[in-house]
């Protein structure tokens, strides 16, 4: 799933009705949040999201790795340290390139 903005002069047709992904998710402090997945990116074989808190989404964003199993999709929290350094460097490369085309 990629970022799709529209600006006033947009003239391609397709439904503009884009489907917004929640999830629920306990923190560390055993405290429910709504998140929405706003992208999602893959490394070495494995995908991963970004979610922002829905109420507010100026808060740094969240990465989990999306792991499949049969017709079943989960977030999985990333424990290992070498993965969370490779995937925190491509979220923080997205991010400033957001930044930077704003």
């Amino acid at each position: 799933m990629s970022e799709h903005q529209h600006g006033p002069d947009c003239d391609h047709d397709h439904d503009h009705e884009h489907e917004e992904h929640v999830f629920v998710v306990t923190d560390d402090d055993g405290q429910e949040r709504e998140m929405v997945m706003v992208y999602t990116f893959e490394s070495e074989e494995k995908t991963y999201a970004i979610l922002l808190d829905r109420n507010e989404p100026e808060e740094d964003g969240v990465i989990f790795r999306i792991e499949e199993e049969g017709e079943e999709t989960f977030l999985v929290g990333i424990e290992d340290d070498e993965e969370w350094e490779r995937v925190a460097a491509i979220y923080e490369e997205i991010a400033r390139q957001e930044n930077e085309s704003l």
